[in-house]
């Protein structure tokens, strides 16, 4: 369970992952040490899983996205080839997915002509059948920030200011 002080600290951390301890308990209005064990709480319990600098794809010269629907022979469950399609540098997400495709697989690439290329690769991977490409014109939003509004915060209990009691 997340109280509310653990869902604004997950809030400004999806927002500024740079933001200092003292900026982040000031904000929630902690003391720098109650905030600092918090986030390490939520990572030993694996809410937050790291840090990282976000890139500019374009500025590195990768400004074309592409989704890739991938069929495979992989047996129901199986997600073998789908690793395979994740160990591909230009790979940035593998979703094994329902229907008639396996996966949806997203890349960055630099242009069409490293699309032939990343799609050799593809097709060099053994149970690979087929695929289906889409490329990416215009992205509206692209996030990693989850929306934390439904979480509930669990309410704390107080001496005396528990659930009421049931009348004998």
């Amino acid at each position: 369970m997340f109280d509310s002080i653990d869902i604004q600290i997950l809030n400004i951390l999806q927002e500024d992952g740079k933001v200092t301890n003292a900026d982040l308990a000031r904000r929630v209005g902690m003391a720098p040490s109650g905030v600092l064990e918090r986030v390490r709480k939520l990572e030993s319990r694996g809410v937050i899983l790291g840090f990282a600098a976000r890139l500019d794809p374009k500025a590195l010269g990768l400004g074309l996205s592409t989704f890739i629907q991938v069929k495979t022979t992989d047996s129901v469950g199986g997600t073998d080839i789908g690793r395979l399609l994740a160990a591909i540098p230009e790979v940035q997400e593998v979703h094994w997915i329902a229907g008639e495709y396996n996966y949806l697989v997203k890349a960055r690439i630099s242009g069409t002509d490293t699309l032939g290329l990343l799609m050799k690769k593809f097709g060099e991977i053994p149970g690979v059948q087929d695929s289906r490409t889409t490329l990416v014109l215009e992205t509206l939003k692209e996030t990693q920030a989850l929306p934390l509004d439904f979480v509930r915060p669990k309410q704390s209990r107080k001496a005396g200011h528990g659930l009421p009691r049931e009348k004998e």
